[in-house]
């Protein structure tokens, strides 16, 4: 460290150079970080003690197809399932065709299995008491301005009503709120409608349900338990696949999108610019001090001394850049999540994120350093100071 001073004042010996690659590699940064967030939040879907202990059974062909509601009740009947309940995907927009809504059509006893989920009681019971009755997440009712009590309409992006239109109308009677505040961005953007209603009021749905999910006594047999629900239905026409919870959610997504290759894809780009970039900015930075390599290896500075500062140059180069870079991504997420109305919640930036950040901080700027760092270490003196 005592050679900082001189290593700073290298780095800033061109400050608008400095400045505007400093500038591209918060960029690049700012990027990871957003991006990684959403890789890791996906990653995690269903890792939590409560989905290790739940399966989700869908059709082997598609998760677009439906399964017999008979199918429920031998289930039940298999050694280590403990409850059992079902659900179907209704989609949903408000007001406007750009508003999404993740709206589900369930059991009664759903949010028996999902503890995770938190209602208060009175509303739970309202919920079962009128027909029309949705929970609603939290950051879904602050988005939009609800409250409980309001009737609101939402249009279905597949189902019609009753009527023939797509139009429906819900009564909002409780507020979904996530236990654990790590699972609010996905738990709090729910609205949990009744399936009876649903079925009952659409022609698409004729005693069939999209998906069970089922949950087991012994995490450790729960293997057992998938095969055996699945064997209920072999050589049938409603073939059925059952996975623990975060494999069937990272089956979902996939079918969708595959994000951790997206992500990729999109970094390596980003992060191969950018070694070019900071390369072609140090390899200048030290053509340009040539003579004063030079003096310095007069003066008594060894070989050595000189590339590990070359090297400490470039590394501190791009750790500034990246640490701004993250560290702006980390403030932007809660920004944007609030000047949005909740309607835009960008995931945080965590501690894996910050890991992998710095130690790609690292990699790049010893990359970037190395080839200015090892033609500085050769330097002749007698030919650098006679401008050759």
């Amino acid at each position: 460290m005592k050679y900082f001073h001189l290593i700073w004042a290298a780095l800033f010996r061109r400050k608008t150079r400095t400045f505007l690659t400093l500038a591209s590699i918060m960029a690049a940064f700012l990027l990871f970080g957003v991006l990684d967030g959403i890789r890791t939040t996906f990653a995690q879907l269903g890792q939590n003690a409560d989905g290790a202990q739940r399966l989700q059974t869908t059709s082997r062909l598609s998760m677009v197809e439906t399964l017999p509601a008979s199918l429920e009740q031998r289930i039940r009947q298999i050694d280590n399932i403990e409850d059992v309940t079902h659900a179907n995907w209704f989609g949903g927009a408000y007001q406007n065709p750009r508003n999404q809504l993740f709206t589900f059509a369930v059991a009664p006893n759903y949010l028996d299995l999902y503890p995770e989920m938190e209602v208060a009681p009175a509303e739970v019971e309202a919920w079962k008491r009128t027909r029309t009755g949705i929970l609603v997440g939290k950051a879904m009712m602050d988005r939009f301005g609800w409250e409980v009590g309001q009737k609101i309409p939402l249009q279905s992006t597949i189902f019609p009503n009753s009527d023939g239109t797509l139009n429906w109308e819900f009564d909002i009677v409780g507020v979904l709120r996530a236990r654990d505040p790590k699972n609010a961005g996905f738990t709090e953007a729910l609205i949990l409608m009744h399936y009876k209603y649903f079925e009952e009021s659409t022609p698409y749905v004729n005693g069939d349900v999209g998906w069970y999910v089922s949950r087991v006594t012994d995490v450790n047999r729960s293997d057992a338990a998938a095969k055996a629900i699945d064997a209920l239905s072999e050589n049938s026409p409603h073939e059925t696949k059952t996975m623990n919870e975060q494999a069937a959610m990272a089956s979902q997504i996939k079918q969708m999108a595959d994000v951790g290759l997206i992500v990729g894809s999109i970094m390596g780009a980003v992060f191969f610019t950018l070694l070019l970039l900071t390369g072609n900015t140090m390899a200048q930075a030290v053509r340009e001090r040539t003579s004063e390599l030079a003096v310095l290896k007069t003066i008594g500075f060894t070989s050595h001394s000189v590339l590990a500062m070359v090297l400490a140059e470039s590394v501190l180069l791009v750790l500034i850049g990246g640490a701004l870079g993250l560290g702006l991504a980390a403030v932007i997420g809660p920004a944007v999540g609030t000047m949005s109305g909740g309607a835009v919640n960008l995931p945080p930036v965590g501690l894996q994120s910050w890991l992998l950040g710095l130690a790609l901080m690292a990699v790049i700027g010893l990359l970037v350093g190395a080839l200015p760092a090892i033609r500085a270490m050769r330097l002749n003196i007698v030919d650098a100071l006679a401008g050759r």
